[in-house]
């Protein structure tokens, strides 16, 4: 598979919107309060609304710029929006009504006709025929204006140049100060009948189809609830992803809270989920089951900092509790907590619910879970109800990357044991809620097998786990990928096959992810490692995850594999030395009137070309010849061919070629051979030919993996030079569809003509 890291849309096809398209408007609010938009019919939208404070305020926004869908997939960018009339019936209820002060307002965001940026508010009864909270509204932005009284406070909107507006809803309990609601409350408002009208009406937007490429997709609510479930999940179908989302629930946005100790906490009574996030969730499975995808429904063992109650947090054995480094930090629930644990198992039955009601297949997954481990090693099992569940007084670890007793590796089996208790009671939950659910294990492989800390994977990768527990394991390994690490993936694959028993058919891969945009390089490797995967077998693969699938443009597709296929096999004859090799490249020359030349190379590297003809010496070569060409489909597959004058690294010394420096992490490293200043990618050595040295001296500890590729069992030191020595066959293709010889030519003493052609690999 190859991917491309669009940054915008050229000759992909366009397709057109009507500005102010449902699909389109997103959400902002600040914490506690939560909401939600979704997308209720064609021409209709509804936000719902969960409030706790008196100065909450939620924003329905429509912005210029589209910085939400994938490059090639985005609305243009028009920010003159004076050519455009917008109608829509306005319905609400538990928001303040249109025509009170602090009502629905239309803020307008851009600069004025000289330039300068500035606000406008419009109040949106100035422009509404009806009842405060059932009126239609009817806005000419060519005719606009902000002020609370008309005419007498009118402020003239430029809608020339904008950026974005918003619909702003408050609580009807709203006084603007920083305090408590008397009680938490709900509201939400609907948009119907939205028309656009006029010359600004309409908006081209990126209609392009990605053709379905075998991966699955992973996304969050806490990256996407401002976002309308049907523009995430047209972007999904768009670039090309099938088969079942795995959808992470979240840690910070999905959970109702209740007032305490002058704070906000989760509830644990009624409702699992808050308004808008039940509503988005709906949303979103029908609209999945609608385009043909399934849910896999993740939870973890994880809740914002901020709202988790103390007794169900991790602690170390001071007391600290264990949190993440996200900020704000999310903390990390303890297994033995049986508060906390029912919380998770009433989410699971909600999610289950949730599942059937839309006619999904119901799906599940425990999203990583495990015991947190300290920066400086020391485990969280000391939660008072840890540590009632592990005999009252556990035994003190100080790190678990150090050298451990009995008593503290016995401690580690019994918090496994807890772990895999707390797991097989959540997803017996999700079973009860959904007879038919098929239950996922998802663990990060380089946490709970740290190397240096060996006894780790017995509290977070315990026996409890192992097949049948569950119905497949999910492996994950992210942070070994971006580092070049894949000795310690394969050994990671290995361990955990071998400890749980899942056979590969009953696994899955997760693939990435990329943290921040200025790591966007590291999707390359991300790629290969799901490549990888699906080789080896797995029953579906996953790119992780959906926001920053978008946010960087990055698009995965087959290689047309038809016509990329490659038959691991030998051109069936002997090449002598009349053999014709051509080393070609592409270059572009400009000749100035005056003589002087301005060359562009188009290629990095050559390519070679060859007619193989006077290899064919008989009638017996004529025949194993064609069918040698009819068996690749004429061009449509690769073989290997033996070069007759440039088919080894050298002198086939451990010496011959460099590879590159260690860093003390990478341990794979592509084979190569240097002509001067130039280098050609080695994709097929010849088995059993590759030798390899680091730092001058030969080592056996290596294996090589497809595509050619050395694969050290220790990653080499800090600057340590990595060389090697091989032999190698070219990867070639017939180059015409057609392939003339005949009997003739041979009795006459004339080579026939059967030219083939390098194909690039990588």
């Amino acid at each position: 598979m190859a991917h491309w890291l669009a940054s915008a849309r050229t000759v992909q096809r366009e397709g057109v919107i009507s500005r102010f398209d449902p699909r389109f408007w997103t959400v902002n609010f600040p914490r506690p309060m939560m909401a939600a938009v979704t997308t209720i019919a064609a021409d209709a939208l509804r936000v719902e609304a969960q409030f706790y404070r008196a100065n909450d305020l939620a924003g329905l926004i429509w912005e210029a710029a589209d910085v939400h869908d994938h490059p090639l997939l985005r609305y243009e960018t028009s920010r003159d929006f004076r050519g455009c009339r917008l109608r829509f019936r306005w319905r609400a209820s538990g928001v303040l009504a249109l025509n009170v002060i602090n009502g629905p307002v239309l803020t307008i965001e851009g600069r004025d006709a000289a330039g300068q940026a500035r606000a406008w508010y419009v109040r949106l009864w100035n422009y509404a025929v009806g009842s405060p909270n059932d009126a239609v509204v009817s806005i000419d932005l060519a005719a606009l204006s902000g002020g609370f009284l008309l005419p007498g406070e009118a402020d003239p909107v430029w809608a020339g140049d904008i950026d974005r507006m918003f619909v702003s809803l408050v609580p009807t309990g709203f006084t603007g100060a920083d305090a408590a609601l008397t009680a938490p409350s709900t509201g939400w408002i609907e948009l119907t009948d939205m028309t656009c009208e006029g010359p600004g009406a309409v908006l081209t937007i990126g209609d392009a189809v990605v053709p379905e490429h075998g991966l699955g997709i992973a996304s969050g609510y806490d990256d996407s609830y401002h976002l309308t479930p049907a523009r995430l999940l047209r972007n999904a179908l768009l670039l090309g992803y099938r088969g079942s989302i795995v959808h992470y629930v979240g840690m910070s946005h999905y959970f109702r809270l209740e007032p305490a100790s002058g704070g906000y906490f989760v509830s644990t009574t009624g409702a699992v989920m808050n308004v808008a996030a039940l509503a988005w969730h709906r949303a979103f499975a029908a609209q999945a089951k609608l385009l043909g995808f399934g849910i896999i429904w993740s939870v973890s063992y994880e809740l914002l900092d901020q709202h988790c109650w103390a007794a169900w947090k991790q602690r170390a054995g001071d007391g600290t509790a264990g949190l993440t480094g996200w900020d704000p930090p999310s903390a990390l629930l303890s297994p033995a907590h049986e508060e906390a644990m029912r919380y998770l198992r009433d989410l699971a039955a909600a999610l289950m619910d949730m599942a059937v009601a839309a006619g999904l297949a119901p799906k599940f997954q425990i999203g990583e879970p495990w015991w947190w481990v300290m920066p400086d090693g020391r485990p969280c099992l000391y939660d008072d109800a840890a540590k009632a569940a592990l005999g009252g007084n556990p035994v003190a670890i100080g790190s678990v990357r150090g050298a451990l007793t009995a008593a503290q590796k016995a401690l580690l089996d019994a918090a496994g044991a807890l772990l895999a208790q707390s797991t097989a009671a959540l997803a017996a939950a999700a079973k009860a809620a959904a007879p038919e659910c098929e239950t996922h294990l998802l663990t990060y492989l380089p946490t709970v097998l740290d190397a240096a800390a060996p006894e780790l994977k017995r509290a977070n990768m315990p026996m409890g786990w192992a097949r049948p527990a569950f119905d497949v394991l999910q492996l994950e390994d992210y942070d070994w990928v971006v580092a070049g690490d894949s000795a310690s993936t394969a050994k990671g694959v290995a361990l955990a096959e071998a400890r749980l028993g899942y056979p590969v058919a009953q696994q899955h891969y997760l693939a990435g992810f990329v943290l921040r945009p200025d790591q966007a390089g590291q999707w390359r490797a991300i790629a290969a490692a799901a490549d990888v995967a699906r080789a080896r077998g797995v029953g579906a693969t996953f790119a992780w995850a959906l926001p920053q699938v978008l946010r960087d443009g990055f698009v995965q597709f087959d290689t047309e594999s038809e016509m990329q296929a490659f038959d691991d096999v030998q051109f069936p004859l002997a090449l002598g030395r009349e053999a014709e090799v051509m080393p070609e490249f592409s270059t572009a020359i400009l000749t100035g009137a005056g003589g002087h030349e301005v060359r562009n190379a188009s290629w990095a590297g050559g390519r070679t070309r060859y007619d193989v003809g006077p290899g064919v010496r008989s009638e017996a070569d004529i025949a194993a010849l064609l069918a040698f060409f009819r068996a690749r489909l004429g061009p449509a597959r690769g073989f290997r061919l033996r070069d007759p004058f440039d088919a080894s690294s050298g002198t086939g010394s451990a010496l011959d070629q460099r590879l590159g420096l260690g860093d003390g992490i990478v341990t794979r490293f592509a084979l190569v051979k240097h002509y001067g200043e130039g280098a050609r990618r080695i994709t097929r050595p010849v088995a059993g030919s590759v030798r390899v040295a680091v730092n001058g001296v030969e080592t056996v500890a290596f294996t090589v993996a497809a595509g050619g590729f050395v694969v050290l069992d220790v990653a080499p030191g800090a600057g340590a030079a990595v060389t090697a020595g091989f032999a190698f066959d070219v990867p070639v293709r017939f180059a015409e569809d057609r392939l003339a010889v005949n009997r003739a030519t041979f009795l006459a003493g004339a080579a026939a003509s059967v030219p083939l052609v390098e194909v690039r690999e990588e």
